[in-house]
């Protein structure tokens, strides 16, 4: 933050020779291998894991409380499929945009701006949903801008992290703030459930919405200036100039093979996760009906238990692919042998206990799979997710927008796709195997051409 600082305002001629308060600033942006403003280093990362959680609790509300909705308005799985699909829709869009904005300006400003519009949006929600007959229109276009506003969070983050974090302690530091993910999912699993049966699905989007407006007012009194915001809202409205140092290598980059695995890799890594998000509280709702697991009509414990425990086993899972991953690394084992190994894991383990959800009729077993799986996922925090960092960190935003966009198409296709296998095969089998066959093609592809080197430096200076 304090090179950014210095480049926009202009007051100072070098870059890194700041006074204290600009150093605490940089501290607290990311850069947690120094010690200096220990407090504002621990406030930013506790901040951005918070941020990281209440992202997927907005996100996560509509899966929620699906069944629930599409109960109150006649929606079938088709039209149930289009609803949860079309954040997708809007989250494709902003991704490249985000990641470049937060390499000029400072992810952390881009993230605190989208979190202040996508948290009126989900708090509204549910009178966007009365204000008309027409609820699956009203209910699509509140997801569309959702996804508008959400899709700017992981390249700003990126971005920040790149710039701030060390090569080899990427991996720990991504899969802590990434944990954010499964904790906004559990908490919305396990709050939400009881909210869905105590006071109706209404109360999960204000519950979700509520947090993160008080989340953004957190942070914009505490570890932003307005000053900062005034700033960044100004250099939106004008524009940079684009100097050599921020245009993007495109050719560079896209000539070179170990570009298109990693943005293939994360095609399919997001694309198998958003299809097991959207749709494992419907598979567990209806394969598991309170009747067939032995528990009374209504028991919110019923849908407590599948909307919280794979979250809560992918929190550790998460935390711990981290520290393996640095650990490996500070071994002395390669860089690209270590992003290889997380992906086996996160994308062809994970696949495996995908296939056997759809070959077991015992609700506690389906629990264990669905857990393991989604937890095996979160290895690819320490894999594909770091090594866009590796490839390009000074332009890493930019990189992962572009990645995460073909994750983002892929996932409207997927989630549409998987609404449609179930609704014509009556099975929820294929769905499984849907995202068994797009894990695994991803990883293959990864093994096969992923590399860890630099490719965004000039080749006079490929071999620095």
């Amino acid at each position: 933050m304090c090179s950014q600082r210095a480049r926009l305002q202009g007051h100072r001629e070098t870059v890194g020779l700041c006074g204290p308060r600009d150093s605490c600033l940089e501290a607290a942006a990311g850069l947690w291998s120094r010690r200096a403003c220990r407090p504002e280093c621990q406030a930013w990362t506790g901040a951005l894991l918070l941020g990281t959680c209440l992202l997927y609790c907005a996100r996560v509300s509509m899966p929620v409380c699906s069944v629930s909705m599409s109960q109150d308005f006649g929606w079938n799985k088709k039209e149930a499929g289009i609803v949860l699909s079309s954040f997708f829709w809007g989250y494709c869009l902003t991704q490249i945009v985000g990641g470049h904005l937060g390499d000029r300006i400072g992810g952390e400003k881009v993230i605190l701006l989208s979190a202040s519009a996508w948290g009126f949006i989900t708090a509204a929600t549910p009178m966007l949903a009365h204000l008309g007959s027409t609820h699956l229109v009203f209910m699509t276009f509140s997801r569309i801008l959702t996804g508008l506003l959400q899709g700017v969070y992981f390249p700003a983050l990126t971005s920040l992290l790149s710039q701030k974090v060390r090569e080899s302690e990427r991996g720990f530091t991504y899969s802590t703030v990434g944990a954010g993910s499964q904790f906004g999912t559990l908490v919305t699993g396990a709050v939400g459930s009881l909210l869905l049966d105590w006071y109706g699905w209404q109360s999960v989007f204000y519950f979700s919405g509520g947090l993160t407006l008080l989340w953004v007012c957190y942070v914009y009194r505490y570890l932003l200036s307005e000053q900062d915001l005034i700033l960044a809202l100004g250099v939106l409205a004008q524009g940079l100039p684009m100097s050599q140092h921020t245009k993007v290598p495109w050719r560079q980059l896209f000539r070179k093979p170990s570009v298109w695995a990693v943005i293939f890799s994360q095609l399919s890594s997001a694309c198998s996760f958003f299809i097991l998000l959207s749709w494992l509280p419907t598979f567990f709702k209806e394969t598991f009906p309170s009747s067939k697991v032995g528990w009374p009509p209504g028991s919110s414990f019923r849908g407590w238990i599948f909307n919280v425990v794979p979250w809560l086993v992918a929190i550790p899972a998460s935390l711990f692919s981290g520290f393996l991953s640095d650990h490996l690394i500070s071994q002395g084992y390669r860089t690209i042998t270590v992003r290889k190994f997380m992906q086996v894991m996160g994308l062809g383990l994970s696949s495996i206990f995908a296939l056997c959800l759809g070959h077991t009729s015992s609700f506690c077993k389906s629990v264990v799979f669905a857990s393991a799986s989604i937890g095996l996922q979160t290895f690819n925090h320490s894999g594909i997710s770091v090594n866009i960092q590796d490839l390009a960190p000074s332009c890493a935003g930019f990189l992962f927008g572009v990645a995460n966009t073909a994750g983002a198409l892929a996932g409207v296709v997927g989630v549409c796709l998987g609404g449609y296998l179930i609704e014509t095969t009556g099975s929820w089998t294929s769905v499984f195997n849907l995202v068994a066959a797009i894990s695994s093609l991803g990883l293959c592809t990864f093994l096969v051409f992923g590399q860890a080197k630099r490719v965004d430096l000039s080749p006079a200076h490929e071999d620095l």
